[in-house]
């Protein structure tokens, strides 16, 4: 993975203010939808530097293109320093994610829970995907603040029918999501693990093909 450009991170950004209130919106209406989350895999082919060796954890809302934040793309900013008052993030090494080239200086997160919390949209299985502030504050005050917890600068959208077209042009591949992938699974290697598992599967499926279409 290329190196990073610098990201500055905002709280309550107002340059970011239209994004971030689209963005709830959206949420809100998605909330009771069943989770539709996937993973996009870049295929080594895939030069835009956003992108690159990226695992994207992808939802699809109601009547609006898809979106989602990218899982292996940790920034050199460690929580504690952008929530300097919450002292349980000073002993802890957890850092801010990098999303996606949207709204950069704004935050989201990803939170592992059996409740659905309000202005969240259900991704996968008990996981939700938010850029609800005041949730990420009152997560951050649980005496283990990180657990079930990845925060996101940014994040990944396309219009309605573009993410269909990069794949059809072979930009990705598509995964179903899991939960250990994104809570457990080293960001270091992700990328190389669900690569090589999306390879073999591509191939397994041609295999199937040719079989198929067989005399």
């Amino acid at each position: 993975m290329g190196p990073m450009e610098p990201v500055t991170v905002c709280r309550r950004c107002c340059l970011s203010l239209v994004a971030a209130i689209a963005f709830s919106a959206v949420a809100a209406h998605a909330a009771d939808a069943l989770p539709n989350g996937i993973f996009l895999v870049a295929r080594p082919e895939l030069k835009d530097p956003n992108f690159r060796e990226t695992v994207v954890l992808v939802t699809q809302p109601p009547g609006t293109g898809p979106l989602g934040v990218i899982i292996n793309r940790p920034l050199p900013r460690r929580l504690g320093e952008i929530f300097p008052e919450h002292d349980a993030l000073q002993r802890s090494r957890d850092v801010v994610y990098f999303g996606g080239p949207v709204a950069r200086n704004l935050l989201l997160f990803l939170v592992r829970t059996r409740s659905a919390p309000e202005r969240a949209m259900h991704v996968l299985e008990d996981v939700y995907l938010s850029a609800d502030q005041e949730a990420l504050e009152a997560l951050l005050k649980r005496p283990e603040p990180t657990r079930g917890l990845r925060v996101y600068a940014g994040y990944s959208g396309w219009g309605i029918g573009q993410l269909q077209v990069e794949i059809a042009r072979g930009g990705w591949y598509v995964l179903k999501a899991d939960v250990e992938s994104i809570f457990s699974k080293d960001p270091a290697t992700i990328w190389q693990e669900l690569l090589k598992r999306a390879t073999v599967r591509h191939t397994q499926h041609a295999v199937d093909d040719a079989r198929v279409f067989a005399p």
